[in-house]
C-alpha cells in the first residue's frame, strides 16, 4: 500500500478522521494477515498464544486487543542480548508460492523476476540501532522496501518543512547506524536536492563543519540541536558570514523555545534573515521521523505531522494502557502499516506527549493529517537524589532542561550529579556548569539560575560554575558523543532509604 506524497495529499489528506481510521484499520488487517503473523517468529507465536485471528482486526478499536511491545520485549531476559531475529519478517516460500498474487506475478514476470521482487521486499540490507544510553542497543533491519519508504518519508519531511529543490542542505547528523543520519540522507535523495552530509563532529570536527559552512553557505541546516548550536556559535566567534540560512531542522534531542531563540540570534549574527526552526520526532523502532511545519504566524509550533498510510499512532494512559481521547496527554504508541525487516506492533515508546493527538487541519500549512501536539518527555528513566535531610521532591529533568535553556544569559549548560566529597555514602550534590552570554554579571546570573532552578524543582544547586564556550563543548562531548551529554551522573548509585529520596526524570530519545 505504498503511496506517493501526491497520493497522500489527494487521498489521505481529504479524509475525515473517521474515514482515515477506517482506511488504517483495513490496511492493518491486510498487513497482519499477509506479512506479520505468517512471517514474524515473535508475533506468530504471540497471536497463537493470545488466540487472535488477524482477520478479525476490523477497526482501530480492535487494535487494543493486541498486547503492547516495549524495549524489554526486544531484549532477552536471560542474558540481555537483543532478540533481533525474532522480530524480523522471514518469508516462508511455501506460503508465498501458494498465493494467487504470486502465481499471477510469476506468469507476468517469470520465476526469476518474482524471486528478485521478494528479495527486494524481504532481504535485510541496512541496519540502524537504538543509541543504547538507557538500555542495551537494539539493531533494526531494513529491506529495500523499507528504504523506499525512508525515501518517501524523507521527501515528505522536506515538503512539510517547506524546503525548495534549489536549496543547499547541510546535514550535520553524526554518521552512524542511527535513524537521524539516514532519514536526512534519504530526504535529500527523495527530494532530489543537493545535500552535503558532513558526518557531524566525529568525522570532520567542529572546525571542519564550520569551514564547510562558510564555503557552502547553505540554505538549510539539519542536525542535533546542541551540536548545531556549537557550530553556529563558533562560526559567529570566527566572524563568518552565512546569509542564506532559511530553515533549520532538528532531531535527536528536545528543542525548547529558548534554544530556538538562541539559534535565530546566531543566524542573525551570521547575516541570515528570517529563519524557520522546526523539530522532528523520530523512532528507531518506527524507521521514520515526523516533522513540524514552519509555524511562522502561529504563536507556538503546530505539532509533528504524521504519515497515516505508513503507521498508526495511538496515545494511551501510561498507567492503565487505555487509549485516551483526542487532545489528551499520554504515552505515544506506534504500529507500522507496511514495514518489512524488523517489525514491532503497538510499541510503547516511553515518550509522553503533553497535548495528545489531533485530527484537525494544521493552522499553519492546512494539512489534514494527524498531528502530535505539545512537548515530548519520558514516562520513566527515573533517577534518585538523596539530598541530605531534605524532604523528597519529585523533580522532572525534562522540565528542568527547558527551564535552563529558556533562561536569558545562559548560552550552554550541563548539570552534574555527584556525591559530596566523592563519598558513595554521603549526600548527593547538584552542580550546574554554565557558559554565559550577554552582559549579566556572574552574581546576578547565578542568582537567576538558582531561583529558576528552585522554582522548577524546589531544590537549589549546590554550586554553579562558569566556563567558556570551548570548555562546555568538551564537557558535552561535541564531536565525540552521538548525543551531547547535558546531564552527567557521576554517582555510585546505592540503595536509598525510601523516606529520604528525590526522584529525577531525564529524557533520552530513542
Amino acid at each position: 500500500m505504498r503511496m506517493t506524497n501526491h497520493k497522500l495529499r489527494t487521498r489521505w489528506d481529504s479524509l475525515s478522521a473517521e474515514e482515515l481510521r477506517d482506511c488504517q484499520a483495513h490496511a492493518l488487517r491486510r498487513y497482519l494477515t499477509n506479512h506479520v503473523v505468517p512471517f514474524s517468529g515473535y508475533y506468530s507465536e504471540l497471536f497463537r498464544k493470545e488466540g487472535i485471528d488477524p482477520a478479525s482486526i476490523r477497526s482501530l478499536e480492535n487494535l487494543e486487543r493486541l498486547p503492547f511491545s516495549s524495549k524489554s520485549s526486544l531484549i532477552s531476559a536471560s542474558d540481555g542480548t537483543p532478540r533481533t531475529r525474532d522480530f524480523v519478517l522471514v518469508p516462508d516460500e511455501k506460503i508465498l508460492s501458494r498465493r494467487p498474487s504470486t502465481i499471477a506475478r510469476a506468469l507476468y514476470r517469470g520465476r526469476a523476476g518474482v524471486k528478485t521482487d521478494f528479495e527486494s521486499e524481504y532481504r535485510p540490507i541496512l541496519m540502524t540501532s537504538t543509541t543504547g544510553r538507557s538500555a542495551e542497543p537494539v539493531p533494526f533491519l531494513y529491506t529495500q522496501h523499507d528504504l523506499d519508504h525512508l525515501e518517501t518519508t524523507g521527501r515528505r519531511l522536506m515538503e512539510i518543512c517547506d524546503s525548495r529543490p534549489d536549496f543547499r542542505h547541510f546535514n550535520l547528523f553524526p554518521f552512524a547506524p542511527h535513524l537521524a543520519f539516514w532519514q536526512a540522507h534519504y530526504a535529500g535523495l527523495g527530494y532530489n536536492t543537493f545535500t552535503l552530509s558532513t558526518g557531524g563532529g566525529k568525522v570532520m570536527g567542529t572546525e571542519g563543519n564550520v569551514r564547510l559552512l562558510g564555503k557552502i553557505k547553505p540554505d538549510a541546516l539539519i542536525g542535533m540541536p546542541t551540536f548545531l548550536y556549537h557550530v553556529l556559535q563558533v562560526a559567529v566567534e570566527e566572524g563568518l558570514e552565512c546569509p542564506n540560512i532559511q530553515r533549520i531542522v532538528l532531531g535527536g534531542e528536545k528543542v525548547p523555545d529558548g534554544l530556538r531563540r538562541k539559534l535565530k540570534t546566531l543566524c542573525a549574527e551570521l547575516g541570515s534573515g528570517s529563519v524557520d526552526i522546526m523539530a522532528t520526532y523520530g523512532l528507531t523502532e518506527a524507521k521514520m521521523a515526523w516533522p513540524e511545519c514552519p509555524s511562522r504566524d502561529q504563536d507556538e509550533p503546530t505539532g509533528y505531522h504524521l504519515y497515516p498510510d505508513l503507521g498508526i499512532v495511538e496515545v494511551i494512559d501510561p498507567d492503565t494502557g487505555k487509549v485516551v481521547g483526542e487532545g489528551e496527554p499520554g504515552e505515544i504508541v506506534f504500529t507500522p502499516l507496511d514495514s518489512r525487516g524488523s517489525v514491532v506492533l503497538r510499541y510503547r515508546t516511553g515518550d509522553l506527549i503533553s497535548e495528545g493527538i489531533t485530527y484537525e487541519p494544521c493552522p499553519a500549512c492546512g494539512r489534514k493529517v494527524p498531528r502530535l501536539l505539545g512537548r515530548i518527555s519520558r514516562v520513566s528513566d527515573m533517577r534518585r537524589l538523596h539530598i541530605g535531610k531534605v524532604k523528597g521532591t519529585l523533580v522532572n529533568f525534562n522540565d528542568l532542561e527547558h527551564v535552563l535553556d529558556d533562561l536569558d544569559g545562559v548560552g550552554t549548560w550541563q548539570i552534574e550529579l555527584r556525591k559530596r566529597n566523592d563519598d558513595p555514602l554521603d549526600c548527593d550534590e547538584i552542580l550546574v556548569h554554565v557558559a554565559p552570554t550577554g552582559r549579566l554579571s556572574k552574581d546576578r546570573l547565578s542568582k537567576a539560575i538558582s531561583d529558576r532552578f528552585s522554582a522548577a524543582t524546589e531544590i537549589r544547586p549546590n554550586r554553579i560554575e562558569f566556563h567558556d564556550a570551548e570548555d562546555l563543548r568538551e564537557r558535552h562531548g561535541v564531536g565525540i558523543a552521538l548525543k551531547e551529554e547535558k546531564v552527567i551522573d557521576r554517582r555510585e548509585i546505592d540503595p536509598i532509604p525510601q523516606n529520604s529520596e528525590t526522584t529525577v526524570s531525564h529524557h533520552e530519545p530513542s
